[in-house]
């Protein structure tokens, strides 16, 4: 009788192993298409990369010389551009991420209300981010075209005498990128957070305005704290695009005037590109990569801390 039991259990147990290692090859076999993508198309060409950047190699039939860090003491002794797209980079980040993330939640505030045609207006403020890059681009310019330009029209009939020139000034160049880059992505970053305001429970509004809490409180003491891993996402998400634009650059300004509006991504670019220096390209985006990963390490440690704090 015993050695019966111990049979089926051992058959039991058998069978549950078995229904396991088949159910882990099922999910195996659904995300291995993407790992092997991931593998050709971005570990391998970012391995390919980090070894490059030791190297001096300008394409074509010329062979790959291996010149140790000398493409990282040019960069930071002799490249007279690299600082300044490193500043131009900052610059960028520092003031399109907190501008787009407050433009997005206050949106999705006012979205998340009951008010008439807000399915319209959702529309509209989600349009520029499916719309074509160019084709948003090519309108924002138009907006702030210097001379003929609405915006500055307005400005004149306003009173001001001597409006600014906009992209084609070293002065509002970067000024005029940001705002086409918080325009063009803040309805993605509306309905992100719209998600999250809709995942507030009701009972927490309720409980706030029984206590009296006004707006201003009823937002630090109940929705702030309800949408942190929300802003979190959304802060993560919107310094990697930062740090890595290049295609707004390119398309508006291509860097100018002067280099107003050079980042590290369309200084890569050049180097890479124009000047057929992909050893140097290379080795300016391990930089690039290098920061980008520092900052999402301290990112996710303040989250940890502040989540623990909550």
């Amino acid at each position: 009788m015993f050695g019966w039991v111990k049979g089926k259990t051992v058959e039991v147990s058998v069978r549950k192993r078995s229904t396991k290692f088949r159910n882990t090859m099922v999910a195996y076999s659904f995300i291995l298409p993407n790992l092997i993508g991931f593998f050709i198309f971005t570990f391998l060409p970012i391995v390919f990369a980090l070894i490059l950047s030791f190297c001096e190699w300008n394409a074509g039939n010329s062979d790959i010389k291996f010149v140790g860090l000398s493409n990282y003491i040019t960069m930071f002794t002799n490249d007279k551009s690299f600082p300044i797209a490193l500043k131009n980079t900052l610059y960028y980040t520092a003031v399109t991420v907190p501008l787009t993330l407050m433009v997005s939640l206050g949106l999705a505030i006012i979205m998340n209300k009951p008010i008439k045609g807000k399915e319209f207006f959702r529309s509209c403020f989600f349009f520029p981010y499916i719309a074509s890059l160019v084709a948003v681009a090519v309108v924002w310019m138009a907006l702030f075209n210097p001379d003929k330009g609405p915006v500055n029209q307005i400005l004149i009939k306003l009173g001001v005498s001597v409006p600014p020139r906009w992209a084609a000034s070293q002065t509002w160049a970067m000024p005029t990128i940001i705002g086409l880059t918080v325009w063009k992505n803040m309805g993605y970053y509306m309905i992100v957070y719209l998600a999250g305001l809709q995942g507030v429970p009701r009972e927490l509004y309720e409980a706030a305005q029984i206590d009296g809490a006004g707006k201003w409180k009823q937002f630090t003491n109940v929705i702030w704290p309800c949408i942190t891993p929300t802003t979190f996402f959304v802060l993560m998400m919107l310094i990697i695009s930062t740090f890595k634009s290049y295609d707004i650059m390119y398309i508006t300004t291509q860097g100018g005037p002067g280099e107003a509006t050079k980042v590290l991504a369309y200084h890569i670019y050049n180097s890479a590109f124009v000047s057929l220096k992909f050893g140097y390209a290379s080795a300016v985006a391990m930089v690039l990569m290098t920061m980008v990963v520092a900052i999402s390490i301290m990112e996710f440690k303040a989250e940890k801390k502040f989540t623990d704090y909550l």
